[in-house]
């Protein structure tokens, strides 16, 4: 049988747009339907924005700190819209790139919604039926908002990088990751900002150490961080939104930002008309090459659920290409991803945690926690954590979790040895580069514990 495509990707974010250059690069005729802009949750409402506004906020503790070297300013002022106008100047421009991608690779590109009709075709919403040999699915996820009584006034991480005016007050609800950077940007500039959690502490998952590390200074920068708590209810009025929380104490804020997870794209996509299998949160569910339980449908990405990140979507479309385009199968591999939070301070984690790898074996832990240099002057009681998670059957790093300033930079290299399987012993041969923080990964001679 003869169809449109060889293989038809729905979704042109990092993943979908990898996989349909590459496939185009290997002599096959690709199409690709995007309902809204390329480049997807990363590029245009996810990590690059993000990054930016964690770089806004971040001057304001440099101006300040700028004092305690002998620096001296005149008042400090933010401009949100003339930040907002920047910020959509730069995405305007990486989502040019990511469309020309596919131009030059003669990825024929629809600016259309795409549902499945059968295990070979897709009904577009501007009306064309395409039919292909393969389909790639690759539609990412949104906001998770609970149902709660007047939800309909809140706003999520897609929405906060568009509001028109910075809010003088802000509620952010959630403990994760998303919730604690926005928490931390907006403190940053300038915003009364109160977070609540329903857990007993943030960043569930992660190493208690460093959740409570960063719980701690996230507090002393300022923001209001309310512990096993949630909203009840939530009422416009005329000074802003009246939130009871589950106690019944009342709060008025200017703005309420749900971060409360995510959940995959996979409504009303034909998914239950073709009896392609999906997850409790909806997630198609995939074998280890991505593929569905249809022969011919395949999904990479965060509407796998699998690992919610960028860089695993990128490399799960590699593998796609590799498996179905070069007769090379490949599995992802989705071992030891290293992982970084923009909080402030920032974390850079890879490997186990503490309480996980002593539930697997016998463990010695070096840790460290110390004021970095670049504080000192500054006058701020600021910490960072250096932390390696070692066996003592084989030596072993099996963990290494940073927070502090350029904490993401440091854990990529430091995932690099980890991912080698490289030892304590290792680490402790190479040399130190000082004055560093980093040096301390290298100079923990003695297990604390």
């Amino acid at each position: 049988m003869k169809y449109d495509f060889d293989l038809f990707v729905i979704g042109a974010g990092s993943g979908g747009v990898r996989a349909a250059r590459l496939s185009a690069q290997n002599g096959q005729k690709v199409g690709l339907a995007e309902e809204f802009r390329y480049g997807g949750t990363c590029v245009i409402r996810g990590c690059v924005p993000k990054k930016l506004m964690v770089y806004a906020s971040e001057f304001s503790e440099m101006f300040d700190d700028a004092i305690g070297y002998g620096w001296s300013f005149s008042e400090k002022l933010f401009d949100w819209k003339k930040f907002i106008i920047a910020k959509n100047k730069e995405i305007d421009r990486l989502e040019n790139i990511y469309s020309n991608i596919l131009t030059n690779n003669k990825v024929i590109h629809f600016n259309a919604r795409a549902v499945l009709k059968d295990k070979n075709t897709v009904l577009l919403s501007n009306g064309k039926t395409i039919s292909a040999k393969n389909i790639l699915i690759a539609t990412g996820g949104h906001p998770f908002i609970p149902n709660v009584s007047g939800s309909e006034h809140v706003i999520t991480s897609n929405e906060v990088f568009d509001l028109p005016e910075k809010p003088n007050t802000i509620l952010i609800v959630g403990g994760g990751y998303i919730a604690c950077e926005f928490a931390c940007i907006l403190n940053g500039l300038g915003v009364v900002t109160t977070q609540f959690y329903r857990g007993k502490q943030i960043l569930r998952g992660f190493d208690v150490e460093v959740q409570n590390l960063v719980a701690d200074e996230m507090k002393n920068k300022g923001i209001n961080l309310c512990l096993n708590n949630d909203i009840k209810s939530i009422e416009k009025t005329p000074s802003g939104y009246l939130v009871k929380d589950i106690f019944n104490e009342e709060i008025t804020v200017d703005q309420i930002l749900y971060a409360t997870g995510r959940i995959p794209n996979t409504k009303d996509i034909g998914l239950n008309k073709l009896g392609i299998e999906t997850g409790l949160k909806g997630e198609i569910v995939v074998d280890k090459y991505s593929k569905t339980n249809i022969d011919n449908i395949y999904a990479i990405g965060d509407v796998t659920n699998r690992v919610q990140l960028t860089p695993v979507a990128i490399v799960e479309a590699t593998a796609f290409v590799e498996t179905v385009y070069k007769s090379n199968p490949t599995i992802p591999d989705h071992e030891l991803i290293a992982t970084a939070v923009f909080t402030q301070p920032e974390i850079g984690t890879v490997g186990l945690t503490e309480e996980d790898a002593a539930k697997q074996t016998e463990i010695e832990v070096y840790s460290t926690k110390f004021r970095p240099m670049k504080v000192i002057l500054a006058g701020r009681n600021e910490h960072m954590l250096m932390k390696l998670i070692v066996s003592k059957e084989n030596r072993k790093v099996l963990g290494c979790h940073i927070v502090g300033h350029a904490a993401a930079e440091m854990i990529q290299l430091a995932a690099v040895a980890i991912k080698m399987g490289a030892s304590k012993e290792d680490f402790d041969r190479t040399m130190a580069i000082h004055p560093t923080a980093a040096e301390e990964l290298v100079t923990m001679n003695s297990p604390i514990r």
